[in-house]
């Protein structure tokens, strides 16, 4: 049967951060420790309008544990920077709390960012507060989100925020049209803003094939930065 929540879900968790946790929908009412699990296979692993592939393809996984209004879990991906041999994989922990208020489904959080065999001097790993609201209004879903790390990836000591805008609309069934705007803010200026726009096909209740348009307006921070297609295929369990 076509359950339009859980393919809504799914497309968000394609223009979210990838440890945006998904279904949380069917996971919240119950006070019981309740789990789903996901993959997915990309053309490319891009992170708010970056390739953190150096534009090869990525492989990546996580489950999702939930009780009641709270929520952790775990993903990881690989991951290949320009420059660096060594490090070879991503992966991030996550939990927060998650509850409907007024027609919002609101979610506080916090993310850690960890990667592996960093090379000597690196400092990648870092953390990020979260608070995040989205709506649904008939086929649409609308939200917005907020991020704050206090040393931020590969910037010691330096703040950043990341400011987001998200929608998801079923224009038919199976079909998703989604989209977002951010805008990244760093304390020594590395500022840019990122967009994508994707349509989601879902070839099962729990598989989901998305392709997509990523972008940002600071192209000569090198070609990570440049626009770029990706086609991801996700399956959520």
């Amino acid at each position: 049967m076509h359950n339009p929540i859980r393919i809504a879900a799914l497309a968000l968790g394609l223009v979210l951060s990838p440890a945006a946790p998904v279904l949380a929908q069917d996971a919240a009412s119950s006070s019981s420790i309740t789990w789903s699990a996901n993959a997915a296979a990309s053309s490319d692993y891009v992170f708010r309008g970056v390739s953190q592939t150096d534009e090869d393809p990525a492989i990546s996984a996580g489950i999702d544990l939930t009780s009641g209004d709270f929520y952790a879990g775990a993903w990881a991906s690989n991951v290949s920077f320009p420059g660096d041999d060594d490090t070879q994989a991503e992966i991030d922990l996550y939990g927060g709390w998650r509850a409907e208020v007024a027609g919002w489904a609101l979610d506080v959080g916090g993310v850690a960012y960890l990667y592996t065999n960093q090379p000597g001097g690196a400092d990648y790993d870092y953390v990020e507060a979260k608070v995040a609201a989205s709506r649904a209004i008939g086929p649409a879903t609308i939200g917005a989100a907020v991020f704050w790390s206090p040393d931020f990836f590969g910037a010691a000591e330096d703040e950043a925020t990341y400011v987001e805008a998200n929608a998801a609309f079923s224009p038919a069934e199976k079909w998703t049209v989604s989209g977002a705007l951010g805008r990244q803010f760093v304390s020594s200026d590395f500022d840019y803003t990122t967009w994508n726009l994707g349509v989601a096909y879902a070839l099962t209740d729990s598989l989901a094939l998305d392709v997509r348009y990523h972008d940002t307006d600071e192209h000569d921070f090198g070609d990570i930065y440049g626009s770029r297609g990706v086609a991801t295929l996700k399956a959520v369990f």
